[in-house]
Parts: C-alpha cells; structure tokens; sequence
C-alpha cells in the first residue's frame, strides 16, 4: 500500500466522525466488519445505509429526505457505489475510502474535481486475482471446455492440452494486481514481459519491462495477454482491431480490469475469424452482458461475471484496511492507497 506525505488535519471540535457505509450490495459489510470499524475509537459513529444508496442511484427517491440527512453530517465514507451529487449533498465531507482498487466509478462524478481526500483498496484484490487469471489461463490451455463438451456427449476421446511452462505472459498494468500476475505467472515457469506507465524497474520475476510505447511488442511476442490496467481517459479503447491484429493466432486475452479498456466489437470479429485463438473476460464494458449480445455465442471466449476479486477472506482485508486508515486519520497521520486524481489512479 501506498502513502503520500501530506497529512489529513481532523478538525472536527465535537470529536464525533460520522461514518457511512455504501456496499453495493446490502450486507456486504457485515455486523462483524462493522464491530471492527466501531471498534477503531468510541468517537465513531457508523450507519450502513447501501439500501438507500442503491435506491438513490435508480432515481428511487423514497429514502430521499433520510439520506440527505445522513449526508449531511457525514465526514468519511466507506463506499463502492455513490450516490448522485455526493459533494454537495455532503458539505462535511473528507474522506472517501472505496472499495475497489479501481476508482473508475467516480472519474465522471463531482468528488474528482473536490477537495474530498480519496483513497482506494489496491492489494486488496491481488491475491484471487492472480488465482483467476491463472484459472482462465489453464481453462484455455487445457481445453476445459472441450473436456466438459466430451463428458456431457460421454465420448471418450483423447486429446493433447498445452502447457504454460515456456509460454510468455505479457501483462498490461504492473500496479498490485498485474505484480502479482507476474509472480505466479514465473513461479509456474512462464516468460513474463510487462508494459507500465509509472514504473520500469525491473523486478526478478520479469524478464522483460517495456514503455507504453512497446505496446505491439508486447502483444507480438505474448502467448497470453492480460489487461490488469486502471480505466483512465488514456486506456480507454486501448487493445482494438490493430492491436488484436497483432498478436499471434494461436494466443489468447485475458481481461480482468475494467471492460472498456477493450473494443468488445473487435475481440467478437477477432475470435471469429480466428486472428486469436481464445480470450477471457471477467470484465465487460456493460455489466450485466445484454442477452442479446454475440459474445455469449463465441465457443472460445470464457465469460465470467466479474468476479476474479471476490473471496470471503476479500471483505475482512478491505475492512482492515479502512480501519488502519481510519486510525490514521483520526490521528492525523498519512492514509494508504490516496489517489491522484489528476491520472485517475
């Protein structure tokens, strides 16, 4: 985790730091995670109210008056959805510390161009990521799909699986998430290239770090692509018809960062015809996927719906997270994981 230098002043005269909790999805934090927020100092007072969020944000306004209330008061919050106009709606406001490692969620809202501390939830995800990308990996390299297709048909035929060990992985991203890629990806044996904006130390486990501008080598050279990038303004679009192009036919694409960094338009076309030999996609540029959408018919796209970062160990560390956090700010020290919002990461 990450930490800046400029400290968080907590001025509030009263002493008393009203905390709300947006989850998403209602009980995600649980009674468990919020003893242990409440249990950081007896100055918190904490009010999970996901319910209204979600209803807010459906233009359900039921729940309006309450919400607004809440708001008003509330000095941090713990979220990873938000409701409309949070800035001003909440004028008491100093922190957001979100759920997700991306902050994509918010690029488009006022809290950007506010002077609202945020803070994101990067390293929390990395370990079942790397679990997932590595699942996607050998569903693909070990036929699994044709294996489940034999079975249902009771046919027993053998056939040949490929191996990772030798392959190259070129991963597009090296923050937590694509670090931790790149270690279990040379633990198994595989060449690992990777591509970052921000850094070009080369770590043992890589073998090859490359500029933004070695984009197409990267793509050229890998046996599987995986996109482990921040959805910014600059990665938007970024893998489409030229990039697909030029990877190799018998290669594969691996997405677990956010959908729109990839034309879904042009992998459909690209795994058609063939130009790649099979992709995984656990993020989509619209979620839920339309049931009308041609990627649920590809035979050799595995669709998961993003899930690669949940795991019942996942919401104890984000907790613990915010907590040390919260410890810090109500002492004035430095946050972990604060976000640049000029780079949107």
């Amino acid at each position: 985790m990450k930490s800046v230098s400029k400290l968080v002043t907590n001025i509030n005269p009263s002493g008393v730091v009203k905390v709300l909790i947006f989850g998403g999805k209602p009980g995600l934090i649980n009674e468990e995670c919020q003893r242990m927020i409440t249990a950081v100092s007896p100055n918190v007072q904490l009010q999970e109210v996901t319910e209204w969020v979600n209803a807010d944000r459906k233009g359900d306004f039921t729940f309006k008056e309450q919400l607004d209330a809440l708001l008003a008061e509330a000095e941090v919050i713990f979220g990873a959805v938000f409701p409309r106009d949070i800035t001003a709606r909440s004028p008491r406001l100093k922190w957001i510390q979100t759920m997700n490692a991306g902050v994509d969620i918010v690029l488009d809202t006022d809290i950007m161009q506010s002077r609202v501390m945020l803070t994101n939830a990067s390293g929390i995800h990395g370990p079942p990521m790397r679990e997932f990308v590595l699942y996607l990996m050998l569903m693909h390299a070990k036929q699994a799909s044709l294996s489940f297709q034999l079975q249902r048909e009771k046919r027993w035929e053998p056939f040949t699986p490929e191996m990772l060990y030798s392959k190259t992985c070129g991963i597009l991203g090296l923050g937590k998430i694509g670090d931790e890629v790149a270690r279990l990806a040379k633990a198994i044996g595989m060449r690992v290239m990777a591509l970052d904006v921000r850094r070009m130390t080369k770590a043992k486990y890589i073998d090859v770090m490359l500029p933004p501008e070695g984009l197409r080598v990267l793509l050229s050279e890998s046996d599987f692509v995986v996109i482990a990038l921040p959805l910014t303004p600059e990665t938007t679009g970024l893998i489409g018809e030229e990039e697909l192009h030029a990877m190799k036919p018998t290669s594969y694409l691996i997405n677990v960062a956010r959908g729109k960094i990839l034309d879904e338009e042009a992998l459909a076309q690209a795994l058609k015809e063939h130009w790649i030999a099979g992709a995984g996609l656990d993020a989509l540029s619209n979620e839920p996927l339309p049931v009308d959408s041609k990627l649920w018919e590809l035979p050799n796209l595995t669709l998961t719906p993003h899930v690669a970062g949940r795991s019942p160990h996942v919401i104890v560390a984000l907790t613990n997270l915010f907590c040390e956090n919260l410890r810090r700010y109500l002492n004035g020290e430095k946050l972990f994981n604060v976000v640049n919002k000029k780079k949107g990461f």
